[in-house]
Protein backbone atom coordinates (compact mmCIF):
# COMPACT_ATOMS: atom_id res chain seq x y z
CA UNK A 1 0.00 0.00 0.00
CA UNK A 2 1.15 3.87 -0.92
CA UNK A 3 0.68 6.41 1.40
CA UNK A 4 1.24 9.99 0.07
CA UNK A 5 0.69 13.15 2.89
CA UNK A 6 0.51 16.75 1.54
CA UNK A 7 1.30 19.37 3.26
CA UNK A 8 0.06 22.98 3.25
CA UNK A 9 2.69 24.75 4.47
CA UNK A 10 1.85 26.53 8.03
CA UNK A 11 1.89 30.75 8.43
CA UNK A 12 4.25 32.77 6.69
CA UNK A 13 5.29 36.52 6.81
CA UNK A 14 3.62 37.73 3.79
CA UNK A 15 -0.33 36.06 5.49
CA UNK A 16 0.15 38.27 8.55
CA UNK A 17 1.88 41.46 6.17
CA UNK A 18 -1.18 40.97 3.87
CA UNK A 19 1.11 40.46 1.01
CA UNK A 20 0.41 38.98 -2.39
CA UNK A 21 2.45 35.27 -1.93
CA UNK A 22 2.83 32.91 -5.15
CA UNK A 23 6.62 32.65 -5.89
CA UNK A 24 7.19 35.81 -2.83
CA UNK A 25 9.64 34.53 -0.82
CA UNK A 26 8.34 34.67 2.05
CA UNK A 27 9.91 32.67 5.31
CA UNK A 28 7.83 30.83 7.95
CA UNK A 29 7.22 33.27 11.12
CA UNK A 30 7.61 31.85 14.85
CA UNK A 31 4.08 30.50 14.75
CA UNK A 32 4.68 28.66 11.34
CA UNK A 33 7.74 27.10 12.44
CA UNK A 34 5.64 25.86 15.79
CA UNK A 35 3.04 24.39 13.71
CA UNK A 36 5.75 22.79 11.35
CA UNK A 37 6.91 21.03 14.36
CA UNK A 38 3.66 19.62 15.07
CA UNK A 39 2.94 18.55 11.51
CA UNK A 40 6.38 16.77 11.79
CA UNK A 41 5.41 15.01 14.86
CA UNK A 42 1.96 13.96 13.05
CA UNK A 43 3.36 12.39 10.19
CA UNK A 44 6.29 10.47 12.70
CA UNK A 45 3.14 8.99 14.55
CA UNK A 46 1.08 7.81 11.41
CA UNK A 47 4.84 6.05 9.48
CA UNK A 48 6.10 3.10 10.89
CA UNK A 49 9.76 4.18 12.10
CA UNK A 50 11.30 0.82 10.78
CA UNK A 51 9.54 1.88 6.84
CA UNK A 52 11.27 3.76 4.18
CA UNK A 53 9.74 7.07 3.30
CA UNK A 54 10.50 10.06 1.33
CA UNK A 55 9.96 14.30 1.39
CA UNK A 56 9.35 16.33 -1.15
CA UNK A 57 8.88 20.01 -1.45
CA UNK A 58 8.34 23.23 -2.51
CA UNK A 59 11.95 25.28 -2.79
CA UNK A 60 10.29 28.41 -1.77
CA UNK A 61 11.37 29.16 1.96
CA UNK A 62 7.96 28.64 3.09
CA UNK A 63 7.55 25.44 2.04
CA UNK A 64 11.33 24.14 2.33
CA UNK A 65 11.42 26.12 6.26
CA UNK A 66 8.65 23.30 6.56
CA UNK A 67 10.24 20.10 5.13
CA UNK A 68 13.39 20.26 6.84
CA UNK A 69 11.22 20.62 10.14
CA UNK A 70 9.17 17.18 8.77
CA UNK A 71 13.21 15.63 7.19
CA UNK A 72 14.59 15.96 10.61
CA UNK A 73 12.07 14.03 12.66
CA UNK A 74 11.69 11.36 9.55
CA UNK A 75 15.69 11.50 9.06
CA UNK A 76 15.45 11.92 5.62
CA UNK A 77 16.94 14.76 3.52
CA UNK A 78 13.78 16.45 1.81
CA UNK A 79 14.27 16.86 -2.38
CA UNK A 80 13.47 20.72 -3.33
CA UNK A 81 11.58 21.08 -6.92
CA UNK A 82 10.43 24.19 -8.42
CA UNK A 83 7.18 22.75 -10.00
CA UNK A 84 5.21 22.49 -6.17
CA UNK A 85 5.42 26.18 -6.10
CA UNK A 86 2.35 28.18 -5.68
CA UNK A 87 1.04 30.05 -8.71
CA UNK A 88 3.29 32.53 -9.67
CA UNK A 89 1.21 35.80 -9.78
CA UNK A 90 3.86 38.19 -11.53
CA UNK A 91 3.91 41.92 -10.94
CA UNK A 92 1.77 41.51 -7.95
CA UNK A 93 4.17 39.34 -5.87
CA UNK A 94 4.86 40.71 -2.50
CA UNK A 95 2.75 44.16 -3.02
CA UNK A 96 -0.41 44.27 -0.53
CA UNK A 97 -3.77 42.07 -1.44
CA UNK A 98 -5.31 45.16 -2.26
CA UNK A 99 -3.37 45.80 -5.07
CA UNK A 100 -3.83 42.81 -6.41
CA UNK A 101 -7.98 42.70 -5.31
CA UNK A 102 -8.14 46.21 -7.87
CA UNK A 103 -6.28 44.98 -10.67
CA UNK A 104 -7.40 40.94 -11.01
CA UNK A 105 -9.63 39.99 -13.44
CA UNK A 106 -11.80 37.16 -12.17
CA UNK A 107 -12.86 34.21 -14.31
CA UNK A 108 -15.87 34.07 -16.10
CA UNK A 109 -18.74 31.80 -14.96
CA UNK A 110 -18.92 30.04 -18.05
CA UNK A 111 -16.38 29.51 -20.77
CA UNK A 112 -12.92 29.37 -20.73
CA UNK A 113 -11.49 29.38 -16.98
CA UNK A 114 -8.23 27.48 -16.57
CA UNK A 115 -6.54 29.62 -19.31
CA UNK A 116 -8.21 32.65 -18.56
CA UNK A 117 -5.87 35.62 -17.96
CA UNK A 118 -6.20 37.34 -14.75
CA UNK A 119 -4.93 40.82 -16.01
CA UNK A 120 -1.70 40.39 -13.80
CA UNK A 121 1.81 40.73 -15.56
CA UNK A 122 3.56 38.06 -15.79
CA UNK A 123 1.20 35.47 -13.70
CA UNK A 124 0.67 32.30 -14.83
CA UNK A 125 -2.68 30.61 -15.70
CA UNK A 126 -4.22 28.10 -13.66
CA UNK A 127 -3.89 25.74 -16.39
CA UNK A 128 -0.22 26.65 -16.66
CA UNK A 129 0.28 26.07 -12.69
CA UNK A 130 -1.81 23.34 -12.71
CA UNK A 131 0.13 21.57 -15.61
CA UNK A 132 3.25 22.06 -13.59
CA UNK A 133 2.21 20.47 -10.29
CA UNK A 134 1.15 17.33 -12.43
CA UNK A 135 4.16 16.98 -13.79
CA UNK A 136 6.04 17.12 -10.02
CA UNK A 137 4.03 14.98 -9.52
CA UNK A 138 3.87 12.64 -12.07
CA UNK A 139 7.76 12.21 -11.55
CA UNK A 140 7.22 11.62 -7.36
CA UNK A 141 4.86 9.00 -8.23
CA UNK A 142 7.76 6.94 -10.41
CA UNK A 143 9.20 6.00 -7.02
CA UNK A 144 7.40 2.76 -5.59
CA UNK A 145 8.57 4.23 -1.71
CA UNK A 146 5.47 3.28 0.42
CA UNK A 147 5.15 6.63 2.18
CA UNK A 148 5.81 9.94 0.72
CA UNK A 149 5.25 13.40 1.78
CA UNK A 150 4.84 16.27 -0.24
CA UNK A 151 5.34 19.64 1.02
CA UNK A 152 3.27 22.52 -0.95
CA UNK A 153 1.23 25.47 -0.93
CA UNK A 154 -2.35 25.82 -0.39
CA UNK A 155 -3.23 26.40 -3.90
CA UNK A 156 -0.97 23.88 -5.58
CA UNK A 157 -3.61 20.93 -3.01
CA UNK A 158 -5.95 20.98 -6.03
CA UNK A 159 -3.65 19.92 -8.77
CA UNK A 160 -1.94 17.41 -6.46
CA UNK A 161 -5.10 15.66 -5.41
CA UNK A 162 -6.40 15.87 -8.80
CA UNK A 163 -3.22 14.47 -10.34
CA UNK A 164 -3.36 11.37 -7.57
CA UNK A 165 -6.92 10.65 -8.93
CA UNK A 166 -5.44 11.21 -12.17
CA UNK A 167 -8.45 13.36 -13.26
CA UNK A 168 -7.63 15.48 -16.27
CA UNK A 169 -6.39 19.21 -15.40
CA UNK A 170 -9.59 20.28 -17.75
CA UNK A 171 -11.97 19.08 -15.70
CA UNK A 172 -10.91 21.03 -13.10
CA UNK A 173 -12.47 24.65 -14.08
CA UNK A 174 -14.60 24.72 -11.23
CA UNK A 175 -13.52 21.85 -8.68
CA UNK A 176 -11.34 22.76 -5.86
CA UNK A 177 -10.08 20.90 -2.93
CA UNK A 178 -9.28 22.96 -0.09
CA UNK A 179 -5.64 22.21 1.85
CA UNK A 180 -5.67 25.05 4.84
CA UNK A 181 -2.29 26.71 5.74
CA UNK A 182 -0.49 23.54 8.15
CA UNK A 183 -3.06 21.02 6.87
CA UNK A 184 -2.21 17.32 6.24
CA UNK A 185 -3.97 15.83 3.36
CA UNK A 186 -3.92 11.98 2.93
CA UNK A 187 -3.88 9.88 -0.18
CA UNK A 188 -3.94 6.03 -0.26
CA UNK A 189 -3.45 3.28 -3.13
CA UNK A 190 -3.86 0.35 -2.06
CA UNK A 191 -2.14 -3.32 -3.65
CA UNK A 192 -4.87 -4.93 -4.66
CA UNK A 193 -7.11 -2.86 -6.84
CA UNK A 194 -4.80 -0.23 -6.92
CA UNK A 195 -7.91 2.14 -6.74
CA UNK A 196 -6.71 5.32 -5.16
CA UNK A 197 -9.00 7.15 -2.90
CA UNK A 198 -8.91 10.86 -0.62
CA UNK A 199 -8.59 9.38 3.31
CA UNK A 200 -8.42 12.71 4.81
CA UNK A 201 -8.83 15.99 3.31
CA UNK A 202 -7.27 19.72 4.58
CA UNK A 203 -6.66 18.00 7.99
CA UNK A 204 -5.49 20.32 11.12
CA UNK A 205 -6.57 18.89 13.77
CA UNK A 206 -2.68 18.39 14.50
CA UNK A 207 -2.35 21.83 14.76
CA UNK A 208 -4.78 22.47 17.74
Amino acid sequence: MRTLYVVAHPESTHHVDGLVGGWYDSPLTSAGLRAATKIAVALRSAIPEQDAVEVYSSDLQRAAQTADVVGEQLRVRPVLDARLREKSYGAAEGKPQEWLRQRFVTPPAVGERLRHDEGIAGSETMYAFGARVYAAMDAILLSDCAHQIVVTHGGAITFAVASWTKLPIDSLAYARFNGPSGSITELREDDYFHNRQVVRLGDTRHLS
